[in-house]
């Protein structure tokens, strides 16, 4: 349950586009997983609107398959891969170490999830009693938000800040299909990843054109 499978695929095909726009300021491989985010939620919205059109035309085929593929992307796929995205970044040693932390127990959560989902049967409003003891909840959430605190770049850090926020909105929208909800929150995230590698990129010619100069004016003070 979301808004709509307007709402859906228009959110879906906007973060995708983003996502294209993302991975071109991409200038390490290690940034590719993070830079992919958004085209991820993108698919994730797109899949959603699937599911809604399984409910308007009667398609339970369509239904069960759309519905374990979200499931899958919000239950397992996030906990382990935004931990790892950010993990592969990191260049600061101990920062890495204390990522990867995160990414093992997003590792655990998103295996005893998967298991769950194998286990039970879902529906349109993701409700998943497996997920909500508060030990679940708290490994989950750590592994999706709390690790981006670690990280040396100030605008992950407000990624894993605005994470956890629109979770707890979403929480409280609506606490059965806050998954749902909080994923379609994932275009604010989307930009502020977007937001990183611009900003990012902005820095580095900023940074190589600083050097550049300072070069040449030691080159000239060494003439003179």
């Amino acid at each position: 349950m979301c808004f709509s499978a307007t709402a859906s695929f228009v959110a879906g095909v906007s973060l995708s586009a983003l996502g294209v726009a993302t991975a071109k300021k991409v200038e390490r491989k290690a940034e590719i997983p993070f830079a992919m985010i958004p085209l991820l939620f993108g698919i994730q919205q797109i899949i959603e609107g699937m599911l809604w059109l399984s409910f308007r035309f009667g398609d339970p085929l369509l239904n069960t398959t759309m519905t374990y593929a979200f499931t899958l992307f919000s239950h397992v796929l996030w906990p382990v891969f935004v931990p790892f995205s950010i993990g592969l970044m990191e260049q600061v040693m101990w920062r890495k170490k204390v990522i990867l932390m995160f990414q093992f127990m997003g590792i655990v959560v998103g295996l005893y999830l998967l298991f769950m989902i194998v286990k039970f049967t879902e529906h349109i409003v993701y409700v998943s009693p497996h997920f909500y003891p508060v030990p679940v909840m708290a490994i989950y959430l750590a592994a999706t938000c709390v690790g981006a605190f670690f990280s040396s770049s100030k605008i992950i850090n407000v990624f894993g800040v605005l994470a956890l926020l629109l979770f707890m909105l979403a929480y409280w929208i609506h606490s059965a299909a806050f998954f749902s909800i909080w994923c379609f929150f994932a275009a604010i995230l989307s930009a502020i990843i977007y937001l990183h590698f611009k900003l990012g990129k902005r820095y580095s010619l900023n940074l190589k054109r600083d050097i550049v100069q300072s070069g040449l004016h030691r080159v000239e003070k060494d003439d003179g």
